[in-house]
């Protein structure tokens, strides 16, 4: 057990966890269904609702899940500036909620179709309440991810141009079904996209741009060399 810990000491920053759980849970039942401030803008009634978005919604879970562990056994220093990425932001997250509680009222009260699907979104309305939802942490976070896999120096040092090419296209491609599941799901508003998007550019300059090409030039030398 020490050995592993010596290991993987990195695994320290779930530690975080203790913090933001319960922090969301209070927010989650403080502001219950009722939030001070409801968030909608004009264009949240032309896009439809579908329910076969929560198939990538759900994905979602799967995507952050494995690209953070992955980084967690193959690539230390990706995932600590991961993980400092995602943390920060959802600590922003946590406080804009906590000052200013928010929600929405865009989600259908009633379902044309009847399949699995509509289930499936019915159990997560159930589960999730309309609240707290500016920013989108479902988008950060996988905007957060996607860079982090485009970043990563030991992707780019054991991939081929080909692998490589095809692994940004299907994550990528992912990526936007998840961001544009949350509005088509009627989980967000697209200020709340908006807003997970100006939020991850900001950190981004602050936190990745310093080392983005530092970090770029030693996967290719490091490519080069193996």
């Amino acid at each position: 057990m020490k050995k592993w810990f010596s290991k993987y000491k990195h695994a320290l920053m779930f530690l975080y966890f203790i913090i933001y759980l319960p922090w969301f849970a209070w927010l989650e039942k403080t502001v219950g269904h009722s939030p001070e401030y409801l968030i909608h803008v004009k264009i949240d009634d032309i896009i439809p609702f579908n329910e076969y978005f929560i198939i990538p919604y759900m994905l979602w879970f799967v995507f952050i899940s494995f690209w953070v562990m992955f980084f967690f056994f193959k690539d230390t220093k990706e995932f600590y500036q991961l993980t400092c990425f995602l943390f920060i932001g959802m600590t922003i997250f946590l406080i804009v909620c906590t000052l200013f509680p928010n929600g929405q009222e865009l989600r259908p009260t009633e379902f044309t179709r009847d399949n699995i699907c509509v289930d499936l979104v019915k159990r997560l309305y159930q589960i999730d309440t309309p609240t707290n939802i500016a920013p989108s942490i479902h988008v950060y976070n996988t905007l957060c991810v996607f860079f982090a896999i485009k970043r990563s120096a030991y992707l780019k040092a054991h991939l081929t141009q080909l692998s490589k090419h095809i692994l940004y296209f299907t994550n990528g491609l992912l990526s936007a079904l998840i961001i544009l599941s949350t509005m088509f799901l009627k989980q967000h508003s697209v200020f709340d996209v908006i807003t997970a998007f100006i939020m991850w550019a900001v950190l981004y300059r602050v936190i990745y741009r310093p080392v983005y090409h530092t970090s770029t030039q030693k996967g290719e030398a490091y490519a080069e060399h193996i």
